[in-house]
């Protein structure tokens, strides 16, 4: 048996030393697999416009999922017999069985890695990580295999897995808990990162994601889960490639996403009452960026504030400006600003915590500022 081992290994090594160089545009290949069809619309989608929860309607989300495709199964720390820790997937167990919805012990590496496993084998786990900070320990997996695998098999193996997990501040759990970390993710190749802020995002979105054959992260904002609204229906589903415009203005660009969505839309609604008609631009698909519809709005506005709860050192705040500066420098007006969480770990205390974090007249004092501003 050695040396049969041997041999076989001798022969892809002198495979491998005889064939010729790839070409260097290659190397751009197999980053990511591109669908085999056309989306298929969501097929239980509400036929009348409902009041829902944010929690409702990722919860609605994951019901459609898991009754249309007999893949489909949900995994992750208390996610089965408690509901969730925050309350999205209660009624699950009761309603698909354990084999569906399957409580982990507390390894977010072991876990992760479970699911990369059986998306490989043909399965479609959606993994739950409680929060953005415990996916540090799931690290290895998510850039390490689930991102690099289509590209080091030569697109032999694809990962298509989608990994759910809360994010950001405002209630009150201290640094550990707290962080908005999804632009780590949005800088490595071979991920699918998306920040739903609506709530027909937060319902449709994840039907979209599983039909992709890649790795997706949906990053779901704490703070949206129990904000209500109307949920109108989308019968096409939602576009997980585009940015959408959130709110149409000719002024200035607000540009965000996720959770700060909703404070950039309030403050929109102040500046219009003062004359100004801001653009807000909801960036949704955190990678790949649409940067198409960013350079057209800000085109058309020639002034920018980005709203990002993230520290603006390295931010995706300043990959959007740096997009901007490259591409739209001579469409602007004015300098680009910026209206990030302050560079400190998120204080415990109510009103530390809230005057660390992007707010309403944060936004309005950085739009002010770029009116006001001589081109």
């Amino acid at each position: 048996m050695e040396g049969v081992i041997s041999e076989e290994v001798e022969q892809a090594v002198a495979y491998a030393e005889a064939a010729e160089w790839e070409p260097e545009a290659s190397r751009f290949e197999h980053v990511y697999r591109q669908a085999s069809a056309a989306p298929i619309a969501p097929p239980a989608v509400e036929p009348e416009p409902v009041e829902v929860s944010y929690r409702e309607a990722f919860r609605l989300g994951l019901i459609e999922a898991l009754e249309h495709n007999p893949r489909v199964f949900l995994m992750g720390e208390d996610i089965g017999h408690y509901g969730g820790c925050y309350a999205v997937s209660r009624g699950l167990l009761e309603r698909f069985g354990p084999e569906r919805i399957r409580d982990t012990p507390l390894s977010e590496n072991g876990f992760t890695g479970a699911g990369i496993g059986a998306a490989l084998g043909g399965a479609r786990p959606i993994v739950e990580i409680m929060t953005v900070n415990f996916s540090l320990l799931a690290m290895d997996q998510i850039v390490n295999a689930a991102a690099t695998l289509l590209h080091m098999s030569g697109g032999e193996f694809n990962v298509p897995l989608v990994i759910r997990m809360a994010t950001g501040a405002g209630r009150q759990v201290a640094a550990q808990h707290s962080h908005s970390l999804e632009h780590w993710y949005a800088h490595v190749p071979g991920l699918k990162v998306l920040a739903p802020g609506c709530l027909e995002d937060a319902r449709y979105m994840l039907w979209a994601a599983l039909q992709d054959p890649n790795p997706v992260l949906i990053f779901e904002h704490v703070m949206l889960y129990n904000r209500e609204g109307r949920l109108d229906p989308c019968p096409q589903g939602v576009d997980i490639e585009r940015a959408a415009i959130r709110r149409a203005g000719r002024d200035l660009s607000l540009i965000t996403y996720g959770g700060s969505l909703p404070k950039t839309l309030e403050a929109a609604g102040v500046l219009a009452e003062e004359g100004i008609e801001a653009e807000v631009v909801d960036l949704r698909v955190l990678r790949p960026l649409d940067t198409a519809t960013l350079i057209e709005s800000v085109s058309r506005t020639h002034r920018a504030v980005i709203v990002d709860e993230g520290w603006k050192t390295g931010s995706l705040a300043g990959e959007i400006a740096a997009i901007l500066a490259e591409q739209a420098f001579w469409a602007l007006d004015a300098p680009i600003e910026r209206v990030c969480t302050d560079e400190i770990p998120i204080p415990y205390p109510r009103h530390l915590e809230k005057a660390a974090l992007p707010q309403v007249a944060g936004i309005l004092a950085a739009a002010r500022k770029v009116m006001g501003a001589t081109p």
